[in-house]
């Protein structure tokens, strides 16, 4: 019984946002599923796509490009905790390189590696454009660079 009253409010949520912002969420949708598809695809397949490795773009971006970048970031955290498949850190950079890549934006993708409480090891991802870090900024000083792709447009 109070399925459809709960679905009735998220739908509710979703129309107090502005009409770009539930087209951007709707982007964020589709772009986490395809960054859930690319992170169960061999990495070495998946790579060459990522930008020129062990690269980094420029820390500098224009206001409009760190708007747009805001935006972006910001859709992706309001979906994400509402799909049924796992977001987590690479799921969310790759969304989010993919969406910058469609405005023509840079970004860097970094991985990271550290020693987990347990020994063992723990990796992470996060995505940045100009200065802002769209996802995964957390906890980025706790690990390693391990690898950086940059994707650049001219």
């Amino acid at each position: 019984m109070g399925l459809p009253f709960a679905k009735l409010s998220k739908a509710a949520k979703l129309r107090n946002y502005p009409a770009a912002m539930r087209k951007l969420m709707l982007e964020a949708l589709f772009y986490l599923a395809w960054g859930r598809i690319m992170k169960m695809r061999p990495f070495a397949k998946v790579s060459p796509s990522l930008g020129d490795y062990m690269q980094e773009t420029t820390y500098e971006s224009d206001r409009d490009a760190h708007r747009q970048a805001v935006q972006i970031s910001k859709a992706l955290h309001l979906v994400s905790p509402h799909v049924f498949w796992e977001t987590e850190c690479l799921v969310m950079a790759f969304a989010a390189m993919k969406m910058l890549e469609r405005r023509k934006l840079p970004s860097t993708l970094y991985l990271g590696m550290r020693r987990d409480e347990k020994g063992g090891n723990a990796a992470h991802a996060w995505l940045r454009s100009g200065r802002f870090y769209l996802t995964g900024a957390k906890e980025i000083e706790q690990y390693t660079v391990v690898g950086r792709f940059a994707k650049q447009f001219n």
